[in-house]
């Protein structure tokens, strides 16, 4: 699998070697990762990954990637899909960012090229979620042109579709 490239970064699809690294959170000497990098989210969703290598094999083009920026190549946090398509064609995401690069834009710019991925790998829908207190992750789905499509107690829950 090819790496996702934006304006300002570079989604690279995580392998089993860097899943490796980021659980044991031990960069090797071609890892360039932020301060803070692998947040407790990165360390759980590579522990995932590595669980479905070893049961399903490697997931791409539907499993995680970690964010770089393309001016220092250094890993500011990850993004990815829960799972493969289901018998819909829907896919649920997820996304979190080193604290020193939020707020920048960098999480939506992600985003986007993650749908369009789906997309183009034929998904019907994505689906995303976030707490009612968590306003900045959902700015970032709504400025990646999720909308919001109900609520809980705990979580609003955002989608986008695309019809075939």
């Amino acid at each position: 699998m090819d790496n996702l490239v934006t304006e300002r970064l570079v989604l690279h699809p995580m392998s089993v070697d860097e899943a490796e690294r980021v659980v044991a959170g031990e960069p090797d000497t071609d890892d360039r990762w932020e301060q803070g990098y692998p947040t407790e989210g990165d360390v759980t969703v590579a522990r995932r990954f590595l669980e479905r290598c070893a049961s399903t094999g490697d997931p791409q083009p539907f499993g995680p990637y970690v964010i770089r920026r393309r001016s220092d190549h250094r890993a500011i946090g990850g993004i990815g899909f829960h799972l493969p398509p289901d018998e819909h064609r829907s896919v649920t995401i997820g996304y979190g960012l080193v604290p020193a690069a939020r707020g920048k834009g960098y999480a939506s710019e992600a985003l986007r090229a993650l749908l369009s991925l789906a997309r183009d790998q034929g998904v019907a829908s994505v689906k995303g979620d976030a707490d009612h207190e968590n306003t900045a992750s959902q700015r970032v789905m709504t400025a990646a042109g999720m909308r919001q499509i109900g609520e809980d107690e705990r979580v609003k829950y955002y989608a986008v579709s695309w019809h075939p």
